[in-house]
């Protein structure tokens, strides 16, 4: 039930969405927020009250960063008592990391934050900007009967889906459906009606405030793995200069190769304290160490599984814990349990 005394923020950092055509070089350039007004008329006649927040210059998401996202942030904490929702615009590119990022700075949120933006710019005829965003300004204003927010959660919409924001990854460049919730199921789907699945939605304590976790810790490295990787190659990821974490992407349900030399740098630096989580390199399903005995000699060696969270969420959550100066004991431990449902602890 959308509130018609409701008042959402919608704060635009950039993205396609709002940006228009370079008519000489054609490229796709940022432009400022009154063009996404001119093209959108429509939010003149929703039943509520939408203001705005414009940064600027624009950020190219491919451009975003630690303090990027500390100031995203910051906007929320500023306006949190004064709205009941809030939606970001956000270039697609890195919008899986932003919402991973926002939603573990976010502790204890009771009000929609809901990430979206286009594959299309807003002036182009086919769009899919427009209900995108126009949807997307709906969800943040929906409440219960009780009066509380009915998605009170970091999201992203895009393409009829709401999907929590941590579980998420963009897995087309192309199509409008340019993202998915792979191990977790959307929390609403949009068509005549807006269908929630309220079993899946987060519940917040309403009788405590949120808290914002600033601080982040950008000493941590995503390591990929791949059949002929080399000693060096590791080493060079595992021996960078005050290295706290790494996000090991491996095959399958965590396998990896077992030569010597692999496993051996990888206790070594794990006897460092560098936290090494271990995630797959796989769309669906997680790791499950034991399974095979490839998975089983990382165990051995001090690698800690991450289950089914993704790679996104796995980076940003690194950079959280130890911005808060959690010992590398106190960060292994906190990575394998689910802070804000971005990932499932199997046995």
């Amino acid at each position: 039930m959308i509130d018609n005394n409701a008042k959402v923020l919608l704060i635009y950092t950039g993205g396609t969405i709002g940006m228009v055509e370079n008519p000489e070089t054609g490229a796709l350039e940022p432009f400022n927020f009154s063009h996404l007004r001119f093209n959108m008329p429509e939010i003149k006649r929703l039943n509520f009250n939408v203001e705005t927040f414009l940064f600027d210059p624009p950020i190219d998401s491919s451009d975003v960063s630690l303090e990027i996202w500390q100031q995203m942030a910051g906007v929320i904490e500023d306006n949190y008592n004064h709205y009941d929702g809030f939606v970001i615009l956000h270039g697609t590119d890195t919008m899986a990391y932003t919402a991973s990022a926002l939603s573990l700075i976010f502790e204890n949120l009771t009000k929609p934050v809901i990430l979206t933006g286009s594959q299309l710019p807003i002036g182009k005829l086919r769009t899919d900007g427009k209900e995108n965003l126009i949807t997307a300004l709906e969800i943040a204003a929906d409440k219960d009967v009780e009066g509380h927010p009915i998605v009170p959660e970091l999201c992203i919409y895009m393409q009829n889906l709401l999907m929590r924001g941590n579980r998420t990854t963009k897995v087309n460049a192309d199509n409008f459906s340019a993202f998915n919730s792979p191990n977790y199921p959307c929390l609403a789907q949009a068509g005549l009606d807006i269908r929630y699945d309220e079993q899946s939605i987060l519940k917040p304590d309403y009788n405590s405030n949120v808290r914002f976790n600033y601080e982040m810790d950008h000493h941590v490295v995503i390591m990929k793995l791949f059949p002929g990787i080399t000693e060096e190659v590791v080493k060079a990821h595992l021996e960078i200069p005050g290295l706290k974490g790494v996000v090991l992407e491996t095959y399958g349900t965590g396998n990896s190769p077992i030569y010597p030399w692999f496993t051996d740098q990888l206790h070594k630096a794990v006897e460092r304290g560098i936290v090494i989580v271990n995630v797959t390199q796989c769309l669906y399903g997680g790791v499950e160490m034991h399974r095979y005995e490839n998975g089983q000699q990382l165990e051995k060696a001090g690698v800690i599984s991450g289950y089914d969270i993704t790679t996104e969420a796995a980076l940003a959550k690194l950079m959280i814990l130890f911005g808060k100066k959690e010992s590398p004991a106190d960060v292994r431990r906190l990575m394998q349990v689910s802070l804000r449902g971005e990932l499932t602890v199997r046995g």
